[in-house]
């Protein structure tokens, strides 16, 4: 059985520091939670944090995909890799970005539900090859390309990986979901 006890504590101020504790109160605020557990555990890292949410941000929400489509991509892979943690995160903002209670019944069905576009079931399939072979085939490349620009080609790519690092992050540090 694994355990489900964090492996490593969520900081405070002493462990985070004070520029980390003050970015991790801002956005704990913006998640709608007292202590974002995410935040409070990476944040120990100092300056790599910093760093590493500078990327993640210009990714999410700072990217050039319609912050619908990121968020579709997310929690795609969030179902993959099954982290709840960043499914019940981006349940909320997947919420804001248009994402209703029929669209992540689908999302946990995956590309060939019905009821996708054709460029919803092409960014799906794409999330779902990266994220189980790590790679995509011609045919799959071309059906995303038939619907994106390079830039937004090269932010898919980017944007899965990254969320399936996290994944694997919060799943190997045991990051528990926020209250």
């Amino acid at each position: 059985m694994v355990s489900t006890k964090p492996r490593i504590a969520p900081g405070r101020l002493r462990e985070l520091g004070p520029v980390n504790w003050v970015v991790w109160q801002a956005l704990s605020r913006a998640a709608g939670t007292e202590d974002a557990h995410l935040f409070s555990t990476l944040g120990r890292t100092g300056g790599l944090f910093r760093g590493w949410l500078h990327f993640s941000g210009r990714l999410m929400p700072g990217g050039k995909l319609r912050r619908y489509e990121s968020e579709l991509v997310i929690l795609r892979v969030a179902h993959l890799r099954q982290c709840e943690y960043e499914t019940d995160h981006h349940i909320r903002l997947g919420r804001r970005a248009g994402v209703t209670a029929e669209i992540l019944d689908r999302l946990r069905e995956g590309p060939a539900a019905a009821g996708w576009s054709a460029k919803e079931r092409a960014l799906l399939t794409a999330v779902d090859r990266l994220v189980t072979t790590r790679d995509l085939d011609d045919a799959t490349w071309q059906s995303l390309a038939d619907h994106y620009d390079e830039r937004r080609l090269i932010e898919i790519v980017l944007l899965t990986n990254q969320y399936e690092g996290l994944a694997s992050t919060i799943t190997t540090l045991r990051i528990q979901t926020d209250h």
